[in-house]
């Protein structure tokens, strides 16, 4: 029993605390990272997918319902801040980084640290959290959504597997 007390935590153990440590840090950003959000939604250069997106990261960190209930202290807010980082990149990917930046009124770079947080919440929240939250996600057409919510036979929404977004991806490059 003294071994165990005595036993200086590993490496991997080390870094999870030094990963929690940081993440605590990047919780003080999350009121101003739901501001940047709303702030978002009135810009003009914004697309209105990604605003909608915006919208259901606000709501989704404001709801008391989630994938982890925000009653569990520190892991019930990493999750609010995993999406909100999400979206966030989602936007950076798909348009101008300024005009993220422009919007921006907390410390440091902005996209920095959502890509921060996007690479350390994955480490701290439960496998299958990380999966549902950063799955990568496709729309049918608008024809076929309306027959499958008439006919209720077929998903809405269908999860794109690991191969397909590395087919996707090296098509796009070629």
């Amino acid at each position: 029993m003294a071994d165990i007390a005595e036993r200086k935590p590993g490496p991997a153990r080390g870094f999870k605390k030094e990963a929690k440590g940081r993440m605590r840090n990047f919780m003080m950003f999350l009121p101003n990272m739901v501001l940047l959000l709303g702030r978002l939604l009135k810009d003009g250069r914004v697309p209105t997918a990604e605003k909608a997106l915006f919208l259901a990261a606000i709501v989704y960190v404001i709801s008391p319902i989630d994938l982890i209930p925000d009653l569990f202290p520190f892991i019930g807010q990493v999750d609010d801040i995993y999406v909100v980082a999400l979206t966030l990149l989602r936007l950076v990917n798909r348009s101008d980084a300024t005009v993220v930046r422009q919007h921006w009124a907390g410390g440091g770079d902005i996209v920095s640290l959502a890509d921060s947080i996007a690479g350390i919440a994955p480490m701290l929240l439960p496998k299958r959290i990380t999966r549902v939250l950063s799955s990568r996600v496709e729309l049918g057409s608008a024809a076929a959504v309306l027959k499958s919510i008439k006919t209720k036979n077929e998903p809405l929404i269908v999860e794109v597997s690991q191969a397909e977004k590395i087919d996707a991806s090296s098509k796009m490059t070629n």
